[in-house]
C-alpha cells in the first residue's frame, strides 16, 4: 500500500510517498516534493492546489494520505492557509485522510521506531516530518 505523508507548513504541503511491500518500505520517486499556493491567494488558487494534489495521488496510485495535525492555538499553532490546504486535501473524493497528532506520532515511534536513520532515506531535510507521518500511519494500521 502507498501512503502519502503530508506536513503543512505556511503555504506549502510538503509530501513524501511511502510504499510497503513484504514487511519492507521503499520511497518511490515522486515528481514533486511540495505543492504550494501563493500567500495572497484566490478561490481559484485553492481549487488548482486541490486538483494538482488529487492528480498526484491518482498518478502514483495513492489511496491514503496522512497529515501531521497542527495545534489550533499556542506557540506552534497552524496558520489560516495551512488549514485551508488541509480542508482542500480532506475534501478530495476517493482518498482516505488520516490526521495524526504529535502525541500519536511520538507514541507510535516509541513502540515501533523507524528502522533506518532519516539520512539514509535520500529525502530532503524538509521532508522529514512528512516521511515520519507516513511511516506512523503505516505502523498504526
Amino acid at each position: 500500500m502507498k501512503i502519502c505523508g503530508v506536513e503543512l507548513s505556511g503555504n506549502d504541503a510538503v509530501i513524501c510517498l511511502l510504499q510497503f511491500e513484504h514487511q519492507n518500505f521503499n520511497l518511490p520517486d515522486c515528481r514533486v516534493r511540495k505543492l504550494s499556493i501563493p500567500k495572497i491567494h484566490t478561490r481559484g488558487d485553492l481549487q488548482q492546489f486541490q486538483k494538482a494534489f488529487e492528480k498526484l495521488m491518482s498518478d502514483y496510485g495513492v489511496k491514503r494520505v496522512a497529515i501531521k495535525e497542527r495545534a489550533l492555538k499556542g506557540k506552534f499553532a497552524g496558520g489560516a492557509i495551512g488549514f485551508k490546504l488541509e480542508a482542500a486535501i480532506q475534501l478530495i473524493a476517493g482518498i482516505d485522510v488520516l490526521m495524526l497528532s504529535q502525541k500519536d506520532i511520538k507514541l507510535a515511534l516509541s513502540e515501533r521506531p523507524v528502522p533506518i536513520s532519516f539520512a539514509e532515506t535520500g529525502l530532503k531535510v524538509f521532508q522529514e516530518a512528512a516521511f515520519t507521518v507516513a511511516y506512523v500511519a503505516h505502523v498504526m494500521e
